[in-house]
């Protein structure tokens, strides 16, 4: 294999016992397809059902019994294939992938092997340090799901339950483009971000619905890659992360005591942080690819690819610029608003005719930090995008304060309530009388003959008398009037 362009990075290489390492991952990616029957048949998809409940003839491979395309499951690779921005594939063929294994029970696995739907992509992906890398997608092909086997029902009898058998699956193939745990994370974060807001999967890996093969090879910085392993079904972006770092360091220890990689299928055991050898790898000529002869080739019409693309949602980049350009929001906060679509929507109701900025800072701060705390997100939020637009335009008119907002939120959320009406019946209206004020200041420097001298000698003492004339306000004195009065009275 050719040296990939990307130059090493110093940041992100893993130091060994005889030098640095560049740990070079790939990712192939299985999403489920959003839809309603399976690839081939009409048998429902639904998650949960009784074992074989959800099982048509074509999935149980009963003789005589030939397969029909789901056109809902082309039309949904189609729009995930133009969300990454890739080459859609006008023909493109199903191929038999023959293996043994009791859950599949036709003894081949209908996908595509040379002439995949979807061809070459990329996905931009945002890294924690302000960095951005651009990850190359090699192909999404369609293929159908195995069944489940389960051994723990059972001490002598294992048993097969053929719901999945038949669901449609996209594998999304990654180049080898990414250089870091981190960055393999990052990037599956991003993929099902694409994919939830195109609808073309839920992204729930609670479910099996999103699942990654994390293939793992290290070199040293410049050199052609080592022999890869790949880490199978890893379900959870953590655990990517875990399998890459454990992984890494696995093959360096090996490599470095002058052993030799073997290419290979291995599990990640997260409980005891390992990873271990499942299989050898299978090569393609391992499952004896053909064409399925029950299925004629693929041809789609340009047309309705271009229907399609119409009728596809913002997505999330182009969502980020539009909030950078028109709320003047960072990238890091645009970023945070469009990581779910749910979020960025949530946040439009509040910032419209508002100050973008103000709002964001309300959101991500205020509202992100209560529903995180409590385990929630902004579907199942007590606190309308209205509520909070209100208490902004509260702070905005000068009724209340910034502090006064933040009792005002929690009240609002724990109790409900209008938040111009909650002001009212609580009298948290912020005290801008400067009469008022000045009785409170007058008091306070009175009974501080002391910290009056020292803040005349050191004027960045202000902000004790600010937090003790607050306190005596009980937070609702105006903070520019008081900073304005205390000045003026002190002398400073």
């Amino acid at each position: 294999m050719n040296v990939h362009a990307r130059p090493a990075d110093a940041k992100k290489l893993i130091a060994g016992a005889t030098g640095d390492w560049e740990v070079v991952i790939g990712l192939e990616v299985h999403a489920q397809v959003a839809s309603n029957a399976k690839l081939f048949s009409g048998a429902a998809t639904a998650f949960g059902g009784a074992p074989n409940d959800h099982v048509s003839l074509v999935d149980a491979a009963m003789p005589g019994m030939l397969p029909v395309i789901n056109k809902e499951c082309i039309a949904q690779a189609v729009r995930t294939g133009l969300g990454l921005k890739a080459q859609i594939n006008l023909h493109s063929v199903f191929d038999r992938k023959n293996y043994f294994y009791p859950d599949l029970p036709q003894g081949y696995q209908i996908s595509q092997y040379k002439h995949p739907v979807v061809g070459e992509g990329e996905v931009i992906v945002d890294l924690a340090d302000g960095e951005s890398i651009t990850v190359g997608i090699e192909r999404l092909h369609l293929e159908q799901d195995a069944g489940k086997s389960i051994h723990d029902l059972s001490p002598t009898l294992s048993f097969v339950d053929l719901n999945r058998s038949g669901v449609a699956l996209m594998e999304i193939v990654s180049r080898p483009d990414l250089r870091s745990a981190e960055e393999a994370k990052a990037y599956v974060t991003k993929l099902r971000t694409i994919l939830r807001y195109l609808g073309t999967c839920d992204g729930d890996m609670e479910k099996g619905n999103l699942r990654a093969d994390v293939n793992v090879s290290v070199r040293r910085p410049g050199a052609p890659f080592g022999t890869r392993c790949e880490i199978k079904n890893v379900n959870s972006i953590r655990f990517i992360g875990q399998a890459v770092e454990t992984e890494a360091r696995r093959q360096i220890e090996i490599l470095e005591d002058g052993g030799s990689i073997n290419q290979e299928t291995r599990l990640f055991d997260p409980n005891k942080g390992e990873t271990r050898s499942m299989r050898s790898k299978e090569e393609a000529h391992d499952y004896r690819y053909f064409p399925d002869p029950d299925l004629l080739p693929l041809d789609i019409p340009a047309a309705w690819v271009e229907e399609l693309a119409q009728h596809l949602p913002e997505l999330p980049d182009e969502k980020k610029a539009r909030f950078i350009a028109d709320y003047a929001l960072s990238p890091y906060d645009a970023g945070v608003l469009v990581a779910e679509r749910e979020t960025a929507a949530y946040f439009e109701k509040v910032a419209k005719g508002r100050d973008g900025k103000a709002a964001a800072n309300f959101v991500i701060n205020e509202l992100f930090g209560r529903l995180n705390k409590d385990g929630r997100d902004v579907t199942t939020s007590p606190v309308a995008p209205e509520q909070i637009g209100a208490i902004l335009d509260l702070i905005g008119a000068g009724t209340i304060s910034s502090k006064i907002a933040k009792d005002l939120f929690e009240i609002v959320y724990t109790e409900g309530g209008d938040p111009h009406a909650v002001v009212e019946a609580r009298g948290l209206k912020q005290v801008t009388d400067t009469g008022a004020i000045e009785k409170v200041v007058d008091e306070i420097i009175a009974a501080n003959p002391d910290k009056v001298a020292q803040v005349q000698a050191k004027p960045t003492m202000l902000g004790w008398f600010v937090g003790q004339a607050m306190k005596a306000s009980g937070g609702k004195a105006n903070p520019q009037a008081l900073n304005d009065i205390l000045k003026a009275k002190l002398g400073i």
